[in-house]
């Protein structure tokens, strides 16, 4: 009578997969480390340094509101009249 277990390859398949899936996880996690450090790191630095306020936040506690107009207004009637 045949044996009910799985065959050699099936077995050394299953534990490939195994290895593989953690060298995965390891290699994901170490190209996000190397993006941060290459791309995101050094941008930051350089705005630190370079004092740029991307989110305009340095006045904001003097102001009573953050609210901003918007540079190209115009009427409701021509706004409405280009974008139809």
């Amino acid at each position: 009578m045949k044996d009910e277990q799985d065959p050699l390859w099936r077995r050394l398949l299953n534990g490939w997969m195994a290895i593989a899936a953690r060298f995965g996880g390891v290699q994901t996690q170490l190209i996000l480390v190397l993006f941060y450090v290459a791309l995101i790191g050094p941008i930051s630095i350089f705005q630190a340094f370079g004092r740029r306020d991307q989110l305009d936040k340095g006045e904001l506690w003097k102001k009573e509101t953050a609210w901003r107009d918007s540079e190209t207004g115009g009427t409701d009637l021509e706004r409405a009249k280009l974008l139809s």
